[in-house]
């Protein structure tokens, strides 16, 4: 705790401080806000604490890649099944499995190119 708080503040009650901006400054600001998740005051509270503001885009990215790499390994897994001739698969007979099997790889290109696209969606 800072030595200026005392037990109790709250910034509801603390000072509000005004800052002239630019329609156009005032757009960028709102931007940059949103793309961390924040809201403009607690944006511009941070930056002027000298904090790093962390991009959340990156992390949402991340959680999609994380889904579709989950896709990937279901995918990949009925693939398995189906190639091993499981005894459980008997019931579908044998006319089914090029099918099942073309329409599996198909869906894991996509999710391949899903990936791709969102990696490429990444800033480093």
């Amino acid at each position: 705790m800072r030595s200026n708080e005392r037990l109790g503040d709250t910034r509801k009650h603390g000072k509000h401080l005004r800052v002239p901006v630019l329609p156009s400054e005032e757009q960028i600001i709102k931007e940059n806000a949103a793309s961390v998740s924040l809201t403009v005051a607690e944006y511009l509270r941070r930056l002027s604490l000298g904090y790093v503001v962390k991009s959340t885009l990156d992390s949402k990215c991340v959680l999609q890649l994380v889904k579709v790499n989950a896709d990937q390994g279901r995918l990949g897994g009925l693939l398995k099944l189906w190639l091993t001739d499981d005894p459980k698969l008997a019931f579908c007979g044998s006319t089914w499995t090029p099918g099942v099997v073309r329409a599996l790889l198909q869906r894991i290109e996509s999710n391949q190119d899903e990936m791709l696209r969102l990696v490429q969606t990444l800033k480093f």
